[in-house]
């Protein structure tokens, strides 16, 4: 077993700390640095865990479905998603902001949801 202080190099807090349990995680599909080069996932020095995270969020997936996967705790995956997004390699959303992007909640939908639960 690795110790998390050693998949995160001794760091305790991410970079940044909006990420919530619900954050929506998708891999970039052409990353590029700020120059536009290509940015290659192995161009740096990613250690196996951001390589399954960056594999498991080619689709949508949340910080907590990412901690579960790799199996840590939450506090050191929200540093290790700190890395990959600060290389520009995983964009990370807040929830909201992808319903929007759908097209937004359907109210109907969520009425009948509570009307059917109020039933129950």
């Amino acid at each position: 077993m690795v110790r998390p202080y050693t998949i995160t190099r001794g760091r305790t807090a991410p970079e940044r700390d909006d990420f919530s349990l619900i954050t929506v995680l998708t891999t970039v599909q052409d990353p590029r640095d700020e120059h536009g080069a290509p940015l290659r996932p192995g161009r740096r020095a990613l250690q196996p865990e951001h390589r399954t995270i960056l594999a498991f969020c080619r689709r949508p997936s949340a910080v907590a479905e990412v901690a579960a996967e790799l199996n840590l705790p939450v506090s050191v995956t929200k540093i290790l998603l700190a890395d990959l997004v600060a290389q520009g390699l995983l964009l990370a959303r807040a929830p909201l902001s992808v319903a929007r992007a759908a097209g937004g909640a359907d109210l109907g939908l969520l009425a009948a949801v509570r009307d059917g639960l109020r039933r129950l």
